[in-house]
């Protein structure tokens, strides 16, 4: 025997159905955190930006990067 139930409901409605907790507060503000760090470190992100902090670690990640490059643009 077979019994098949259909639910048509919204996912807090389940949530609240089975007495899971309510997490769109903790989420909206995860995801207003996440967005307030990118922005802050968005210049962090430039070109000019990435290569002052690259550089800056000496020849190893001069050469690191370099070989990096290299392989990028092989076939």
């Amino acid at each position: 025997m077979k019994v098949k139930i259909e639910i048509d409901c919204e996912p807090a409605e389940a949530r609240a159905f089975l007495g899971l907790p309510n997490v769109e507060p903790l989420n909206e503000h995860m995801v207003a955190e996440m967005q307030r760090r990118m922005d802050e470190n968005i210049a962090a992100m430039q070109p000019d930006e990435l290569m002052k902090t690259w550089t800056s670690f000496g020849l190893q990640a001069q050469d690191h990067f370099r070989r990096l490059m290299e392989s990028a643009t092989k076939p």
